[in-house]
């Protein structure tokens, strides 16, 4: 997926200050700095608090209002986890931008093994989810479309533990390290080995690469299953777990097409030489950067506007929140409850 994430995030404070190899010229890149120490913060606080209301509150309508029988529901839960992991790392890259690397030189790579143990995970339980929808859609009657409870905590034990392995580099291999900048200088955190470096490159886009094909892949299968039936339940399903991972695509693909960009620029490769191009392209990594890693924020979202059951759950808990409901009233809900044995449709 390119030099993203952690190491991107250093190489542009490494390389938005200032500049001095394109064509023997200064490229000064002060604005740009100026842009993200401003704008980075800002959007990573709203999305710290979006991502930590919205995946709490999944977690908590899971535990009151359904069971985790359903595979689906399993899967959402650990992709609500994920996604507070991933959110866990988004504080320290906020300050980092604004000051530079501040913490303790441990932190550094605690940090970015959590952080990349939650982008991983991320990646792999969508892949799980649709590959279940897959299953469940065009292969119905099949054993694995059957599977419940101890199928769903295997498969879950197993992503979390190749998106540790996956991370493990992270946290053998960052250190906090000078960046020498046009008048200052300042500590950074990334990979110490350029070798590691080019290693957790070729290994993200290994996983990023893979699920796109799986994914797109089942749902061409999937689309064209559902095309041949009235199931709207199947579709409600479908819908959700599309939604999901649309959007997780949507902000991770444009991200990673800008960062390969950014290499070729960093290779003075034409016509990405050109000071120009390069402060462009660091507009664009910002933007795009943001809006991938916003992705933490957006499932509940889908969870309400398409999830009919979730919005349900939501709904009844907050009317119990702010309203004493009669024994009647009561009695219903938790027989509501009680035979709500589904997914979260």
């Amino acid at each position: 997926m390119g030099d993203f994430i952690i190491v991107a995030m250093n190489e542009t404070f490494n390389d938005t200050i200032y500049d001095s190899d394109y064509e023997d010229e200064v490229c000064e890149k002060a604005e740009v700095v100026e842009f993200g120490s401003i704008a980075v913060p800002v959007f990573f606080s709203v999305v710290i608090t979006l991502s930590l209301a919205g995946n709490i509150l999944v977690l908590v309508i899971l535990a009151l209002y359904e069971n985790l029988k359903s595979l689906t529901n399993i899967f959402i839960l650990n992709l609500a986890l994920s996604d507070l992991v991933f959110t866990t790392g988004l504080p320290f890259w906020a300050i980092y931008h604004i000051w530079g690397w501040i913490f303790p030189s441990v932190l550094c790579n605690i940090v970015t093994f959590v952080f990349f143990i939650g982008f991983y995970s991320s990646i792999l339980f969508l892949t799980v989810m649709t590959i279940y929808r897959y299953v469940a859609v065009v292969h119905p009657l099949s054993k694995l479309g059957t599977q419940k409870l101890t199928t769903g905590i295997f498969v879950s034990v197993l992503m979390w533990i190749f998106s540790v392995a996956a991370a493990m580099p992270s946290l053998l291999h960052s250190n906090v390290i000078p960046i020498h900048l046009k008048n200052d200088q300042s500590l950074g955190c990334e990979y110490g080995d350029k070798v590691w470096k080019t290693v957790g490159s070729i290994q993200q886009n290994i996983f990023f690469l893979f699920a796109f094909v799986v994914m797109g892949f089942c749902y061409i299968q999937i689309l064209g299953r559902i095309t041949r039936t009235r199931s709207h339940t199947k579709n409600r399903a479908v819908k959700l777990v599309f939604c999901i991972v649309a959007v997780f695509f949507l902000g991770w693909v444009p991200y990673n097409v800008v960062i390969f960009l950014r290499v070729l620029a960093d290779r003075l490769i034409a016509p990405f030489d050109q000071c120009k191009t390069s402060i462009q392209l660091d507009y664009a990594f910002y933007v795009c950067r943001l809006i991938a890693f916003s992705h933490c924020c957006l499932n509940p979202v889908f969870y309400v506007f398409v999830g009919v059951k979730f919005r349900s759950h939501l709904k009844s808990m907050l009317h119990q929140m702010f309203r004493r409901q009669s024994p009647a009233e009561e009695q219903q809900i938790r027989m509501q409850n009680l035979v709500s044995h589904g997914s979260m449709y």
